[in-house]
């Protein structure tokens, strides 16, 4: 069951006191102006939300460098993770990228993604 879920973030608990204190950080309304674009990116590139993705389009529109690649598949083996979760890694990876407006999926945005879906398996 958690291989269809393609991440999840371990949340730690806040002290109370820090609770009243000023957040810091982007806005709302900034983080989604930001979505927007990169949903709108994936629209122009591949005509769908990446989640949508099939396996051939995935290999088009996700294959990361070598280096992030390579970072992959040491991560499948180590985490003996099945094929669904290699192809969900790849797209998480690619909407990091989207999300950086980078053009490609480059070794930190597999790095991002498998930390996503490691803590699936540390819980």
């Amino acid at each position: 069951m958690l291989d269809r879920i393609d991440m999840q973030v371990l949340v730690g608990q806040i002290p109370a006191a820090q609770l009243s204190t000023a957040a810091t950080g982007e806005d709302s309304a900034t983080i989604a102006a930001r979505v927007a674009t990169a949903f709108e990116r994936q629209l122009q590139r591949q005509g769908k939300p990446n989640s949508l993705l099939g396996t051939r389009e995935i290999d088009q529109h996700c294959r990361p460098d070598e280096a992030g690649e390579a970072l992959l598949q040491r991560a499948m083996e180590r985490l003996d993770w099945s094929a669904r979760a290699y192809h969900r890694v790849l797209k998480l990876a690619r909407t990091i990228a989207d999300m950086g407006d980078a053009p490609r999926v480059e070794r930190v945005h597999v790095a991002e993604a498998i930390q996503y879906r490691r803590a699936l398996r540390e819980r």
